[in-house]
Order: structure tokens, then sequence, then C-alpha cells
């Protein structure tokens, strides 16, 4: 709903549109988002992979769903940063301009736009920036995924780790307090 709600009108919402996706789709740290330069885009031997600079310099890399890439090009089409290799891939705002810096997004620039975005959507939870990696990881195991594989996705060095994002639980919890009919 997050991201439906955003417009795709204009290079901020497809900006904004483009990093929740990556988040989501990646179970990407929002810092290591925000750090992307435009080449941590790959493409080799016909498939794109997206390069994340992690905690402690790992760098980790993952092929890029579908659906992100359709918003990766969306965004890099309007932006027109595409050819410029080592600029910034998710770019600040420059007020409320409509336009576009040179400087990187922080993660506190994310924070407020993620926060900005939910309330215009009517979300009425607290979501941050890390709402969307519990949000990926969850969606992966509801689809059949394994904890294994979430956790290779993740970059987490404990299968722990990932299980704290796996909020199938809670979903479980809601749909039986639904049964719950007072006449």
């Amino acid at each position: 709903r997050l991201l439906e709600s955003i417009p795709e009108t204009d290079v901020v919402g497809l900006r904004d549109r483009a990093l929740i996706a990556l988040m989501t789709y990646s179970f990407a740290r929002v810092s290591a988002a925000v750090g992307m330069k435009v080449d941590d885009l790959v493409q080799t031997a016909g498939r794109s992979w997206v390069r994340l600079h992690e905690k402690r310099g790992k760098v980790h890399e993952l092929p890029i769903h579908h659906k992100l890439l359709d918003h990766l090009d969306a965004y890099l089409a309007v932006a027109g940063h595409r050819k410029d290799p080592k600029a910034p891939l998710f770019r600040s705002a420059r007020g409320r301009t409509g336009e576009l810096t040179d400087r990187p997004m922080s993660r506190y620039d994310a924070y407020a736009m993620v926060r900005r975005r939910a309330s215009a959507a009517g979300v009425v939870a607290k979501i941050g920036n890390h709402s969307f990696r519990g949000t990926g990881i969850t969606t992966f195991l509801l689809n059949d995924g394994t904890l294994e594989l979430a956790q290779e996705m993740a970059n987490h060095s404990s299968p722990r780790t990932t299980k704290l994002y796996d909020r199938r639980k809670d979903r479980i919890t809601q749909d039986a307090i639904e049964r719950i009919r007072l006449e």
C-alpha cells in the first residue's frame, strides 16, 4: 500500500519508491542502501545484481528482483545520473523544490521520508527504515522461502538473528483475533 501511494510523477517520488523497494526486496539495511553508488547496480551475463556495502566492510551481492529493477530503472531514467558510475544512487532532495542534489541521502533523510510517506498513505503503525527488512523477510518466508536462504539474503551470521525478523506469528495471531465475533 505504501509503495502504491507514492506518486510516480516526479523524480523525488520515483527515488522514494526505488529506495523503499530496494530495502524490501533485498532486505538491505538503510545505511547500505543510501550508501550505494550507481555502479553498485551491476549487469553481468544479462543479469542484474545489487551490490551492498554492509557493516564491517562486507560486500554483499544479490540478484535484483524484477519489480525492484522496474523501480530503479524508472527512477534513473528521470534522475539523469545513470551514466555517472561513482555518483550516489539515492540523492538527497533540495528542500521541497522537487530537485535532487549531488549529495547522497543520509539514513536520517530516509527515515524522515519513510515517516512522511507512511503518514500520507494512511499507515497508522509506526514504521521506519528497518521495517522493510522485516517485511521482506516475512513475505519471503510466507511464500515458502527457507530460513537458511533468508539468512543468506539478509547477510546475517546467525539464523537466530533472521528469526527476529519473522513476523508470521504476528499475522496468525491477528487472523485468530479477527475470528472473535461479539453479537
